[in-house]
């Protein structure tokens, strides 16, 4: 009987050559737009202390943590998000760094929640975050930068859209309906399951909340109110901005989104896709106190993170996602036997050094093997070298795409490649 295969974590993933040339292909995307606004990449510990995360988000972040003990005794983490170790970054070196900050990460997270469609335990995030700056102008270029990603990927303003919306603006509509301080954390909990209740079952959680019945209905009016952003200079000032650089078809107003209010201190958005079971693939925010509660001096920022796993099922559903080759070689050289080893490996070294990538067959075969090899790899190109072309200088390119062959001279063979190759 054959031995059973050992699963995988649950949770986590395999990335197979095919997987792994998606997340690189998003991870160069990821670079190209974020330098491009000059951003500085970064990057943190995978384990922290899980001190650090009960400072920022209380003892409901580090249930989801995956916790373990040292051998020292330290309770430490995998690192579930980016946003404390920036923090304890940017404050050891406080008194050393150019601030505004313009920095930018990609790397893998874990969280011990169920896994889902769009949810792994295991993940790979973008961070994007402007450290430093009090303003609606950094607000607005991070949205920016969202929307040149998207575009860059191909995701039409049809597609993908960013809402926003302003803890200010709402703490002044809370006032105006007379709920307290005490009862705001309700009301933020209470938004947040808007779309996850029907009607009646949220009203009933609304009044068992202590709510009555006319902040109830006050909060009804808000939440249908697109035009409650007036109310606000700071987005007055930020849709401004996004339409003078042409990007306001991907902008809205919603006074539902109350992503991480109990943490943001301003301007809040997410990226959502616009189809009607549309899940959100990056939200961000404005925070007050980034630094000062891993005990730094007090520092303004706004940042965002944006998953792998949701981008990717968004691309699909939009055919955005490119043709990417697993394979880097472009050109396999054949074995033909042990007598030519070493033409082949100086074959495959004049190659390199023209600049293409090659990969060796390993052992000698019969041609055929070879051939459907390289084919099967999406390798273009194969370099033949038996008796009859050694004799005569000489070797054979298979183009295995255009299904035509050429005998060109040995020196000849890499001008002939990037010839073919057009």
């Amino acid at each position: 009987m054959a031995k059973a295969i050992i699963p995988s974590v649950k949770g986590t993933r395999d990335f197979y050559p095919g997987d792994m040339a998606f997340r690189s292909w998003l991870y160069r995307t990821i670079r190209t737009v974020s330098e491009s606004f000059g951003y500085q990449e970064y990057d943190g510990p995978f384990i922290e202390k899980v001190d650090l995360y009960a400072a920022k988000s209380g003892e409901e972040l580090v249930k989801e943590n995956f916790m373990f003990q040292d051998r020292g005794g330290e309770m430490v983490t995998l690192r579930p998000e980016l946003t404390p170790t920036l923090a304890r970054m940017v404050a050891q070196r406080q008194g050393e760094l150019v601030f505004p900050l313009h920095w930018w990460s990609f790397g893998p997270f874990w969280r011990y929640e169920r896994p889902q469609k769009g949810r792994t335990r295991e993940f790979f995030q973008w961070n994007a975050d402007i450290i430093g700056a009090n303003s609606t102008e950094a607000d607005a270029e991070l949205i920016v930068l969202c929307i040149k990603f998207f575009q860059a990927v191909g995701l039409s303003a049809s597609q993908v859209g960013i809402r926003v919306n302003e803890r200010q603006l709402l703490e002044a509509e809370f006032s105006r309906l007379a709920i307290s301080q005490e009862q705001k954390t309700f009301v933020f909990h209470l938004l947040d399951r808007r779309e996850k209740l029907d009607a009646v079952a949220w009203d009933a959680f609304a009044l068992e909340g202590g709510l009555s019945s006319n902040q109830l209905d006050g909060l009804k009016g808000l939440l249908q109110d697109k035009d409650l952003w007036k109310k606000s200079e700071s987005l007055k000032r930020l849709f401004e901005i996004i339409a003078a650089v042409g990007l306001s078809d991907y902008v809205t107003y919603d006074p539902q989104v109350i992503r991480g209010l109990d943490y943001y201190t301003g301007v809040v958005f997410e990226a959502r896709d616009l189809d009607k079971e549309g899940r959100a693939i990056l939200g961000g925010g404005h925070y007050d106190n980034l630094v000062g509660e891993v005990g730094g001096e007090p520092l303004p920022g706004v940042g965002f993170a944006m998953g792998d796993v949701m981008i990717r099922l968004v691309l699909e559903k939009y055919g955005c996602l490119p043709k990417l080759e697993a394979a880097p070689a472009s050109v396999l050289v054949t074995s033909f036997d042990v007598t030519f080893t070493q033409k082949m490996f100086t074959l495959a070294a004049q190659l390199r050094n023209s600049g293409l990538s090659v990969i060796l067959y390993p052992e000698a075969a019969k041609l055929p093997k070879q051939l459907k090899y390289a084919d099967r790899l999406g390798v273009r190109f194969v370099v033949i070298i038996g008796p009859d072309e050694d004799a005569a200088g000489k070797v054979t390119i298979k183009d295995l795409q255009n299904r035509t062959q050429e005998t060109v001279d040995r020196s000849e063979l890499s001008v002939a490649i990037n010839r073919m190759h057009g």
